[in-house]
């Protein structure tokens, strides 16, 4: 489990008050360019993309025939190109993907996970720090603009800004990042603020046997309007007509858990454990994938022995 001791006090204040900085530039990162790009790709992902507009983005999953998820992924519409950004180990499945389904379509697939680089801004003076108070509030946003002597796209997330650049150009952002106040702090410490907010992470916390619905992203990340996209028939007909046999929960632990813990109520497995963290206000806590007996308010056993509590997403002081 991550402890107290993990996270300095400057980490801490940052997340908190002011502004942490995580260098997430080995995401996997694609772009899609020609006049089609928004008419294939909508037919491959869950959400509706074809909507967008140049400085608007969206999230969404990418599935298999039977609804399983491969991955999930951002997308943004910056005008001149669709920019997708992905867990690392899903862009193999979603470069292969579009690569496959794009013939026949005016689209261009270009590579830029090794080209672009990716700072993610974490915290309250996240939006000052990058100067971008100009920056719409909605999630997915961005703008263009020039930081650090680099030109970056300012992109809103729910937990700050990210600045994508190029990679010659990472380093200069982040001095300039540095001087406006960014406090340099780990993933870890960054995973605290998506815990707390109930926000899985593909390949911890959701895998290639889950259903959107199942991790709670639905909302977020699945359209029921929009056109076919593969894997459909199935996220409509459990959205429309069945019930989850299980659901994305929080944990609060009573004792050591660690990622991959089997869940048990009684004899019974009902979950595992996905990112583990220490709250500075909540204290030990999880996410997990959890059958749906084990409701909000019930005490399961973790690993060897330790207890938690199912509670609802996002986590409440």
């Amino acid at each position: 489990m991550t402890t107290s001791l993990a996270m300095t006090e400057n980490e801490v204040a940052a997340i908190r008050d002011g502004c942490g900085l995580v260098d997430r530039s080995e995401r996997g990162k694609l772009a899609l360019t020609g006049a089609q790009a928004k008419e294939f790709l909508a037919g491959q992902v869950t959400n509706d993309v074809e909507g967008l507009e140049p400085g608007t983005g969206c999230y969404a999953a990418f599935l298999t025939h039977k609804g399983k998820m491969q991955g999930d992924l951002r997308v943004l519409d910056l005008g001149d190109e669709l920019w997708l950004d992905t867990e690392r180990g899903a862009l193999q499945a979603l470069f292969d993907m579009i690569r496959r389904f794009k013939i026949g379509f005016d689209v261009e697939l270009h590579k830029r996970t090794l080209e672009c680089g990716l700072l993610s801004l974490i915290g309250p003076g996240a939006r000052a720090v990058a100067a971008a108070q100009e920056l719409p509030v909605a999630e997915h946003s961005s703008m263009r603009a020039r930081r650090g002597g680099a030109d970056v796209v300012i992109v809103a997330t729910f937990a700050g800004v990210d600045l994508i650049c190029a990679a010659q150009d990472v380093e200069a952002v982040r001095a300039w990042l540095a001087e406006q106040g960014a406090v340099p702090i780990s993933e870890a410490a960054a995973d605290v603020v998506r815990v707390e907010a109930g926000r899985p992470r593909f390949g911890i916390d959701i895998d290639d046997t889950t259903i959107p619905q199942e991790a709670g992203l639905n909302e977020r990340a699945v359209s029921f309007t929009k056109g076919c996209y593969v894997g459909q028939e199935t996220v409509a007909r459990l959205f429309y007509k069945g019930k989850p046999n299980r659901h994305l929960r929080g944990l609060r632990l009573e004792g050591p858990a660690a990622t991959g813990d089997v869940l048990r109520a009684g004899e019974r497995e009902v979950g595992r454990v996905g990112t583990v963290v220490e709250s500075p206000q909540l204290g030990p806590i999880a996410l997990a994938m959890v059958r749906r007996e084990a409701e909000p308010g019930a005490e399961v056993e973790v690993g060897d022995g330790a207890r938690a509590t199912v509670v609802e997403l996002p986590f409440r002081g």
